[in-house]
């Protein structure tokens, strides 16, 4: 029999797929676009994405993923499916097990929306993990041990911040603030500031780019382009770095937040293991320069980031099958 356990980061931004013993073999944006006069799919993943702001009337491309969570049933259904099967190609003989991460504060309905949705797309079997079970996991963490790892999962929708210990979150929260509301937040800047109104494309070039939550030694700077909200005619204006800090402040100064209230609601015995092995990044919006240092600076704990923080999720979710087949065999 041809089988394979598949682990999914079903993420707002970006799913990425794990298969055994192959790793990370798919990792594409989140978007659908579909006619809007059929009510048929046009793309799915880097194609779609391509779409984004650029489609006629008729064609929308929308991300069915909102903060984590399902907002359109149906098209991430159909978006599971189109993934799974370029996963594992269309001749398989049986039906994959499945690992899915969800928020950590997910509610029992959007659980249970996530494991039909998948069941729906052609598994055989849904196990659903937290997200930052699952990043310490593909961190490298030994996450059965009986001592405290803080992980913090910043993604495209949530940021997800935990302590775990014997294979359990202990305390956690999650909040909607990550990578999109970096994105928002400099369109909010440009406009602002620069009446220039930018797409959300070159929002994510501008904090790929040169985006800062910490001043750094050399000042950066990158020319951009939008549309004056004045003249309304294009235009080209180059911003700073010191632009971009002071545009993210206000979302990772909340970022920062969540780690004091997560370490304040942590048990002491946790509290010094933390402080001991430091704060873990993982998630694509970990990526953005002076994170580590912000936090380090705010906590007083040092704090590094995955070495692939990008698939640590997706990693870490695809060895979860495994770790509850073991399981399963021990008992």
């Amino acid at each position: 029999m041809v089988s394979s356990d598949i682990g999914i980061d079903l993420g707002t931004a970006n799913v990425l797929v794990y298969v055994k013993d192959k790793g990370v073999v798919l990792r594409e944006p989140s978007v659908v676009a579909f006619d809007r006069d059929t009510n048929k799919i046009k793309a799915i993943g880097d194609d779609a994405r391509l779409m984004l702001g650029r489609t006629p009337g008729n064609i929308i491309a929308v991300r069915p993923l909102r903060q984590g969570v399902i907002s359109d049933y149906t098209v991430t259904e159909k978006m599971l499916r189109y993934f799974i099967q370029k996963a594992c190609g269309r001749n398989r003989f049986r039906k994959p097990r499945i690992a899915v991460c969800i928020p950590s504060a997910a509610t029992e309905v959007e659980k249970m929306a996530v494991e039909q949705a998948t069941y729906e797309a052609g598994a055989r079997e849904v196990a659903i993990i937290e997200e930052p079970v699952a990043a310490a996991i593909g961190a490298g963490i030994d996450i059965a041990k009986p001592c405290g790892n803080m992980i913090v999962d910043i993604g495209g929708g949530t940021t997800d911040v935990a302590v775990i210990s014997l294979a359990g979150t202990v305390v956690s929260t999650s909040i909607k603030i990550a990578g999109d509301d970096f994105d928002d937040a400099i369109v909010r800047y440009m406009r602002k500031t620069h009446n220039l109104l930018i797409g959300e494309r070159t929002a994510e070039e501008i904090k790929i780019k040169i985006g800062s939550a910490y001043r750094r030694p050399e000042v950066v700077t990158l020319d951009v382009r939008g549309r004056n909200l004045i003249t309304g005619l294009p235009k080209t204006i180059e911003i700073t770095s010191e632009e971009t800090l002071e545009a993210l402040s206000e979302a990772t100064s909340q970022i920062v937040e969540a780690v004091h209230t997560v370490l304040e609601q942590t048990p002491p015995e946790l509290a010094a293991d933390i402080s001991d092995r430091g704060i873990v990044l993982t998630g694509g919006g970990s990526l953005l320069y002076g994170l580590e240092e912000l936090i380090s600076e705010k906590t007083g704990i040092n704090t590094m980031t995955a070495e692939d923080p990008m698939t640590a999720v997706a990693i870490g979710t695809g060895m979860y099958v495994d770790f509850l087949s073991e399981k399963r065999d021990d008992e």
